[in-house]
C-alpha cells in the first residue's frame, strides 16, 4: 500500500501516485458514490500539510519521518522550495531510505521536465497542475509512468540499484559504433539543411539499460552520469524491455518491414589486431570474458509460443500474440488495458523536451533545454539523439541572471551584517547584464521590463533605499518574471525537433549496420559479464559489483531472475536468494557510508558480504584513507539520482589533493562463508586491479 504526492504549502494537490491497495483503502468498493479522488486525498493529507507548514513558519523546522500507531504506515516528508513531497508505505516493503530516495528522484524528474521553472513556486504549480483537466492528466500520467518504471528498475536492475551506468562490454564493437555515430549520424545531421537550427550534441546506443556506445560532438558539453541515467530511465519508460524470447523471436511479417542488412562482412566488423579505428588506443582492452576463449556468437532459436508476462513493448517491430494463442478473456483484458493506458503517454512524448546540466563556453547552466529523440531499432535496442535549439544562449543568460538574483536574495536575508545593498560588488555587473537582456527583448515582455524598473528604483534610489522586506519582494518579482520568460520560451512553446526524414535515415542506417549483431547484443545484454571467468582465480566468490564513481559506471555479473531469462545461478530460489542478499548489502553499505564508514564486512549466514570505498590517482595508485563526512538521517540519499553524493565526495576529498586527479571506486562482494576474512580482502584487492583496466575504455 503505497502513495506519493506533491502538495503546495496551501494544501493544494499538485501531483499524486497511489497503488491499487491505497486507492481501495481510500475509496472502498462498497462505499458507493463519494467525493472525487483528489478531494479524498486533500481531506486525508490536509492536516499533515498544514501542520508541516505551521512548524516551518514558527520553528523553521519540521518533521521528516514518522510512523503511525503500531508502525503500520511509514510517512517520509521533504520540502523542496514551497512544495511538500510526501511518500507513504503501508505494507512494510519500503524503508525510510527507500521512500526518501523516491522523493528525491521524483524531484529530479520534475526538474528534468520543468527546468528552471522549479525555482518559482507559483509557476511550477502551473506546470504540475494545469487548469485544463486533460493536460493535467497527461502531466500526471507522465510522472506516474516514470515513477513506476524507476521502482521496477530499482528492484530488477543492478545499475539502478547502485545508481551507475552499466556498459555493454565489447570494446571493438563499441569503437566501430562510435565512429559510425560520428560520421553517419551526428556529422550528417548537423551538416543537413533540414535540421532547422537544431544541432545534435550527443548520440548513444542502448541495449536495454546498458550503454553500448556514446558519441558527443566537439562543441557539446559533457553529459553527467546522473543525467545519462535519467535518460536511460526515460527510454525504458517509452519502450520497456521485453522478455528474451519475445525480443529474439522472428520479426512480424506484417507492418513495417525492416530493411535487409548487408552481409556479415559488410556490417560492422570486429577489428583485428592490426586494424586502426577511431578509438585505436583502446583496441587492446578486452573484457575478461574475451581473454579466456575466442568469442562464439550464439543466436538462440525462438522459444515455442507462450503467453507473455505482460512486459511487451509497444515499440516498432514488437511481436504481437496471434489470435489463436490467446483466449477471449485475454483479448478483452488487453483491450481494456489499452483503453486504460491510452492517454498515459502523450503524443508528443517522443521527441521530448528535457533539461540537463551543461558546461558551455558561455558558462555553466544546470538545466539547459535539450530535445531527446528516441529511435527504437528493435525491441530492446534504441538509438538516442540529444539536440539543442538556437535559443540555448538565452537559457544560459537566464540562468546567470537568476543565479545573480539568488545570491542577492541571500545577501538581503542576512540583514544589515552584509552591508548596504548598493555596496555589493556583484550588483553593478548584474545591473549591466539585466539592462542588456531587457533591451534585447525590445519590449516583448512588458511585465519583466516594469518589474525591473521597479526594482532599480528601490535599490538604486538616491534617497534611502527601500527596506529589506521591500527589496526581497522586488527581487522575488524579478525572479518570477525571469522564470516566466524561461517558461514561455522552453515550456509553453512547441519544442524544436529534427525532421522526420533525418530521424528515419538515422534509424534505417543504424539498423542496417547492427542487423547481424542484433541477436548477439540482446543475448550479451542478458549475460554481459559471467562469473565463470572469475571462479578459477577467485574461489568462493559468488557475486560482485564494481563501480567507478568518477565516471559513474559499473560492472557486475548478470543477476536476472525473471520468468523467461536467468543468470548462471538459474531462476529458482537460489538466484532469488542471492539477489536479495546483494540488494540488502547495497542498502546496508549506504547506511554505513552515511555514518562515515568506507569499509564493511559481515558474516550473513552461509555468506560473507563486504563493501569497500577507496580513492586513487589517475595512475591507479591508492591514496590515503580519510574520514568521509557523516550525514544526518534526513539528508539526500547516497547515490547519483538523488543529489549526486559521490561528486560532492570527490570535491571534498580533492581539496587536499589539488595537484592530481582523484578518482573514487566502490566494490561490493559476496563470498561463501567458509572463506577466511583475510582471503576475502586479498581477493577484493586482486579483483579491483583486474577490473580497473576494462573500466577505462572511454565511451564519452
Amino acid at each position: 500500500m503505497r502513495c506519493v504526492l506533491i502538495a503546495s504549502t496551501a494544501a493544494e494537490l499538485l501531483f499524486y501516485w497511489a497503488d491499487a491497495a491505497f486507492l481501495r483503502r481510500l475509496r472502498p468498493p462498497h462505499a458507493g458514490q463519494g467525493p472525487a479522488l483528489e478531494d479524498s486525498l486533500n481531506t486525508l493529507f490536509a492536516p499533515l500539510i498544514i501542520s508541516c507548514t505551521a512548524l516551518l513558519e514558527k520553528l523553521a523546522d519540521t518533521y521528516t519521518c514518522f510512523a503511525t500507531e503500531h508502525g503500520r504506515h511509514l510517512h517520509v516528508l521533504h520540502t523542496f522550495g514551497d512544495c511538500l513531497y510526501i511518500a507513504v508505505n503501508g505494507d512494510g516493503t519500503e524503508s525510510e531510505d527507500d521512500l526518501r530516495r523516491t522523493l528525491f528522484v521524483l524531484r529530479r524528474l520534475v526538474e528534468a521536465h520543468c527546468g528552471l521553472v522549479t525555482l518559482d513556486s507559483h509557476l511550477v504549480r502551473k506546470e504540475l497542475r494545469p487548469a485544463d483537466s486533460e493536460q493535467r492528466e497527461r502531466v500526471w500520467s507522465l510522472l506516474r509512468g516514470l515513477l513506476e518504471t524507476y521502482s521496477r528498475l530499482r528492484e530488477e536492475d543492478q545499475s539502478f540499484a547502485v545508481e551507475a551506468v552499466e556498459r555493454l562490454i565489447h570494446p571493438q564493437l563499441c569503437e566501430q559504433c562510435i565512429e559510425f555515430l560520428e560520421r553517419q549520424v551526428v556529422q550528417y545531421i548537423n551538416a543537413s539543411p533540414e535540421r532547422g537550427g537544431d544541432e545534435v550534441g550527443h548520440a548513444f546506443l542502448l541495449v536495454h539499460t546498458k550503454l553500448l556506445a556514446f558519441y558527443s560532438s566537439r562543441n557539446a558539453s559533457s553529459i553527467r552520469p546522473a543525467d545519462l541515467l535519467i535518460l536511460i530511465l526515460l527510454v525504458q519508460d517509452l519502450y520497456p524491455s521485453q522478455s528474451a524470447e519475445e525480443e529474439l523471436g522472428p520479426q512480424p511479417a506484417g507492418g513495417e518491414v525492416l530493411p535487409q542488412g548487408p552481409k556479415r562482412s559488410e556490417s560492422i566488423p570486429v577489428s583485428g589486431p592490426g586494424s586502426h579505428g577511431a578509438a585505436e588506443k583502446d583496441s587492446d582492452d578486452q573484457d575478461t570474458d574475451d581473454l579466456s576463449a575466442p568469442e562464439v556468437y550464439y543466436t538462440p532459436e525462438p522459444s515455442p509460443g507462450r503467453h507473455s508476462t505482460g512486459s511487451e513493448s509497444w515499440s516498432e517491430g514488437a511481436e504481437m500474440l496471434g489470435t489463436g494463442e490467446a483466449d477471449a478473456a485475454d483479448v478483452q483484458m488487453a483491450e481494456d488495458l489499452l483503453q486504460t493506458l491510452g492517454p498515459l503517454v502523450p503524443e508528443a512524448s517522443n521527441p521530448r523536451r528535457i533539461f540537463l546540466d551543461a558546461n558551455l563556453r558561455e558558462g555553466y547552466c544546470p538545466l539547459l533545454p535539450h530535445t531527446m529523440h528516441c529511435l527504437p531499432l528493435w525491441p530492446g535496442i534504441s538509438l538516442v539523439l540529444l539536440t539543442k535549439g538556437p535559443t540555448t544562449q538565452v537559457a544560459v543568460t537566464l540562468y546567470q541572471l537568476l543565479d545573480g538574483f539568488l545570491v542577492l536574495e541571500r545577501k538581503l536575508e542576512e540583514g544589515p551584517e552584509a552591508g548596504a545593498p548598493r555596496s555589493y560588488p556583484f550588483l553593478a555587473e548584474l545591473r549591466q547584464r539585466m539592462d542588456k537582456f531587457v533591451k534585447k527583448l525590445s519590449g516583448q515582455d512588458i511585465q519583466l521590463q516594469n518589474t525591473w524598473v521597479d526594482f532599480k528604483n528601490k535599490i538604486f534610489s538616491r534617497c534611502e533605499p527601500g527596506s529589506s522586506l521591500e527589496l526581497l519582494q522586488a527581487v522575488a518579482n524579478v525572479k518570477r518574471q525571469l522564470c516566466s520568460v524561461y517558461r514561455q520560451l522552453f515550456l509553453a512553446s512547441a519544442g524544436h525537433s529534427l525532421s522526420q526524414g533525418l530521424r528515419d535515415r538515422a534509424q534505417k542506417l543504424m539498423r542496417e549496420k547492427l542487423l547481424d549483431w542484433r541477436d548477439f547484443l540482446l543475448v550479451k545484454s542478458r549475460r554481459n559479464i559471467t562469473m565463470v571467468s572469475y571462479l578459477e582465480d577467485f574461489p568462493g566468490l559468488v557475486h560482485f559489483i564494481y563501480v567507478d564513481r568518477t565516471a559513474g559506471q559499473m560492472m557486475a555479473p548478470s543477476l536476472s531472475v525473471t520468468e523467461k531469462s536467468s543468470s548462471e545461478l538459474g531462476k529458482g530460489p537460489l538466484a532469488a536468494f542471492i539477489k536479495r542478499k546483494v540488494w540488502s548489502l547495497i542498502a546496508l553499505a549506504r547506511r554505513y557510508l552515511q555514518k562515515g564508514y568506507t569499509t564493511l564486512m559481515l558474516q550473513d549466514g552461509d555468506y560473507c558480504c563486504s563493501y569497500f570505498l577507496w580513492f586513487e590517482n589517475e595512475l591507479g595508485y591508492k591514496l590515503e584513507v580519510m574520514e568521509v563526512p557523516v550525514l544526518s538521517d534526513d539528508s539526500a540519499p547516497i547515490g547519483m539520482l538523488a543529489g549526486d553524493y559521490y561528486r560532492k565526495l570527490l570535491r571534498y576529498y580533492s581539496k587536499n589533493h589539488q595537484a592530481e586527479v582523484v578518482k573514487c571506486y566502490e566494490l561490493l562482494t559476496v563470498h561463501l562463508g567458509i572463506i577466511p576474512s583475510e582471503l576475502v580482502v586479498q581477493q577484493a584487492c586482486d579483483l579491483a586491479r583486474r577490473l580497473w583496466e576494462p573500466s577505462r575504455i572511454p565511451l564519452l
